[in-house]
Formats: C-alpha cells, structure tokens, sequence
C-alpha cells in the first residue's frame, strides 16, 4: 500500500508543502488509478459485481473503446473562432483522447492487447503529426483539457506491451513540447488579461494537464508547479479561489456558480482530477483547507439535484453576477463517483448530497456517452467503474 501524505495541515499552516522530490519516485501506473487498484477493479468485473461489471459494459458499448476506432491526427489543431482565424478542428483531439484513454482502460481491466495496441496507435499518430495548438484564446482550453486527457491515457497504458518505450518517447516529446509550454504559459501570465480575468476551469485544466505530463515525463518540477499553484496560486484555479466562500453549513460556493452549471461541474470536477493525479502519487490534496473541495462539491450537488443553497454575489475584473445561475442546472457529467468514492467510501465523510445526485445519475460513461459537443468530452469519465470503493 503507497503511503499518503497529507498536505491539508501544512496549507492550514501556511508553511510550503512537503517537497516531493525528496518523498519519492513516481508511482507507476499512477494517473487516476494505481496498478492494484485496476487489478481489484478486474476482479469485481470478472465476478460480476456492479457497478463495475455495468460500467465496465457500457465502456465497452462506447464506439471509442472499439478495437476498429481509427485515429484522425491533425499537425495543427485549432480551437476558437474568429474573424481570420482557421475553422476550429479540435474535436478530431478531443474524441481520440476519449478514445485511447478507454481502449487503455479496457486494456487494463480486461487484458485485451488488440485495444492497448489501438490505444497506443492513437497516441503514436498525435505524437508524430501534431506541430501545435493554435487558434484564439480558447487554445488555452485545448492544451489543458486535451493535454491532461492525453497524458492519463498513456500513464494508464504505461507497462503495456504494445507501448514501447520508443513510442512513449514520442509522445514524451509531444506533451512536453507542445502541452506543457501552454500550460505553463496560461498559469503564469494569463494571455496577458487579469490575473482573475479567466474563469477557474482554464487555469485547472492546464493545472491538470501539467500535473498529469509531470507524472508520465517523470518530471517532478511539472507535478510540483501544479501542485503548487493548486494549493497557492493567484489565478481562479487555485482552491480557495475556486471554492471562495464558505457557508455555516459547509457548503462552499463555487467561482463559476453564478455562470451557468456545466462550467461550474467542469471545474469541480477538474479539481477533483487534480486532486486524484496527486492522491495516486501518495499526497493528499482533498483534503487540503479543511476538505475545501467536498463543500464545493456538496453545493454543486445540492442545487444541480434541484435544491436551494445560499449565494453571496461574485464580482471580478471581468463580471457581476448577483445570482446563481440555472443555466444547464442537473445536466448530467460524470464527476460524482470521484468524490463518494474518496470522500464518503474512503475517508467516512458524509456526503448524501454526492450520494443523492450520483444515484440518480446511474453508471458513468465517458466521452460519447453525453452528446457530441466538446462539453460531452471534458471529463475522462467512467468512474463508477474506476472510483467507487
């Protein structure tokens, strides 16, 4: 069993979080799930214990999880539209990351070597083709929530035979020169807006993107900048600005919860990747600020299940937004299980908000399963399957 360090009383303290370079190695495979982790989720797939056996079926009814899905590699994707910019193609990225990551996912679970050699034929054509990102601003988005897709789906592959070590270089390379430098450049200069200009899902998902890329290069300055700016950071990504009021109750207010409710589960759930990434190389960031991210995540679940929760009008360089925001309120993203499964299964606290909008939820999919549009494709997804205890 991996030792867990906890950085919660270190926050609270305002003194630097433990150094992890002098903690330890990377653990391998170690993005979402550790190896006994999977090898325990294969064994109650085999015995047929739900909810993993019915998860586990309908990734296997997703057409990205096909051991036919051809890869569709572009050497520029373009993401964002606007007077004398290029069409935006960014969906061919973001259904082959949905893809390679299942077809990994199913590999390690079911063992089946044709869909880790798809898997790893999707990754190897990205590496060799993909030149750069581009568009407008929106590019930002991109080489975060595709760059972190991308790197967990080859962390998940990693030990598989049919991803050798010439072709991890490769797509090593990719994410270390075309993802990370993006990343790093949003987090810290903002495409030279406010520091509290962009709303808290751009500055996650290239936390998560960096994070993830540090634990597949094996750089630990990557995972640790990540890690750093989630914990410390000026940007709306940073926890205690993304979760930035407390209520009595516990409850949290969410940065984007006067916006609309996609971006808002976006977010949440992009933080609870964040925190995961870490969790499965041994440091605790859930629980950092007093489980800042549950309340968050609690609020979420009580208004998108239909309830009332309190709202102190949020203001920024950018907005005024005087009340909460119905807008895609209880649309279904599959961010729940992440959370019952660490919070409330693992840590024993309660939630029965979580548990409440989960149940109505049923099994998690993944990227296919919630419509066509990019939104559909932001979460990795089927976490009843690989988070729930």
């Amino acid at each position: 069993m991996k030792k867990i360090y906890s950085v919660s009383f270190l926050v609270l303290s305002f003194i630097p979080p433990l150094c992890f370079s002098a903690n330890h190695d990377f653990i391998h495979p170690g993005a979402l799930n550790t190896s006994d982790e999977f090898n325990l989720i294969a064994q109650k797939v085999r015995e047929k214990r739900n909810p993993w056996a019915s998860d586990f079926a309908m990734l296997r009814s997703n057409s990205h999880d096909a051991i036919t899905y051809q890869a569709h590699p572009v050497s520029i994707v373009y993401r964002g539209t606007a007077p004398g910019h290029a069409h935006e193609n960014y969906a061919r990225l973001f259904n082959d990351a949905a893809a390679a990551y299942a077809l990994a996912l199913d590999w390690r679970i079911s063992g089946d070597n044709a869909r880790a050699l798809r898997a790893a034929d999707i990754l190897l054509q990205w590496a060799e083709q993909l030149k750069r990102i581009d568009g407008t601003s929106d590019k930002f988005l991109a080489s975060g929530l595709y760059g972190y897709q991308m790197a967990i789906a080859a962390e998940t592959l990693k030990g598989s035979t049919a991803f050798t070590s010439q072709e991890q270089q490769k797509v090593k390379q990719m994410l270390l020169e075309i993802f990370a430098p993006m990343n790093k450049s949003f987090l810290e200069n903002h495409n030279g807006a406010k520091i509290d200009h962009y709303w808290a899902n751009w500055d996650l998902s290239n936390i998560a993107s960096l994070m993830a890329i540090g634990i597949f290069t094996d750089r630990k300055d990557l995972y640790t900048e990540a890690r750093d700016y989630y914990l410390h950071g000026k940007g709306n990504g940073a926890i205690m600005n993304a979760a930035w009021n407390r209520y009595p109750d516990g409850l949290v207010q969410w940065q984007e919860s006067g916006r609309d409710q996609g971006h808002t589960l976006l977010g949440i759930g992009l933080a609870g990747v964040i925190c995961q990434l870490a969790w499965s190389q041994g440091e605790d960031l859930f629980s950092s600020y007093n489980n800042r991210l549950l309340g968050a995540a609690r609020y979420a679940a009580v208004y998108n299940s239909g309830g009332s929760v309190p709202f102190t009008p949020y203001h920024n360089s950018d907005v005024v937004q005087n009340t909460i925001s119905d807008t895609s309120r209880g649309d279904p993203r599959p961010v729940w299980a992440l959370f019952y499964g660490h919070y409330v299964e693992k840590m024993h606290l309660k939630a029965p908000e979580i548990k409440t909008i989960m149940e109505k939820s049923g099994d998690e999919g993944g990227g296919g399963n919630y419509g066509s549009a990019s939104g559909g494709f932001d979460q990795l997804g089927y976490g009843s399957l690989t988070f729930l205890q």
